[in-house]
């Protein structure tokens, strides 16, 4: 398994919605955003976290380098890319995502 692609970047996103209609988002964006993205990412994790008037979303996925990143996207990787339903769901739409380098990975995660 030498051969195998390591993560060298990680791209986070961030969003937050109405507490009472998180639910409603997390399976639209698992089904229309992290599906999609799980074909091509080298890893996704999502977290969800409820606060009293709102929950946040975030999705970290990791990609071999910003390249892998653009064929995924077809263009900026750092150019926020809104789902269909994201004006609806969403308290504001994120102008940017985080890119990051990964230095170092350990433990188990899966």
């Amino acid at each position: 398994m030498s051969d195998a692609k390591r993560p060298t970047i990680a791209r986070i996103w961030r969003g937050r919605v109405r507490r009472e209609r998180a639910d409603e988002y997390e399976k639209y964006n698992y089904d229309v955003g992290i599906k999609p993205l799980i074909e091509k990412a080298l890893g996704v994790q999502t977290f969800r976290e409820d606060r009293e008037h709102e929950s946040e979303f975030m999705t970290i996925s990791y990609w071999e380098d910003v390249p892998a990143m653009a064929r995924f996207t077809g263009r900026d990787p750092t150019d926020i890319h809104h789902l269909d339903r994201d004006p609806e769901f969403l308290i504001e739409l994120p102008k940017s995502v985080q890119i990051i380098r990964l230095l170092t990975s350990h433990g188990k995660t899966g």
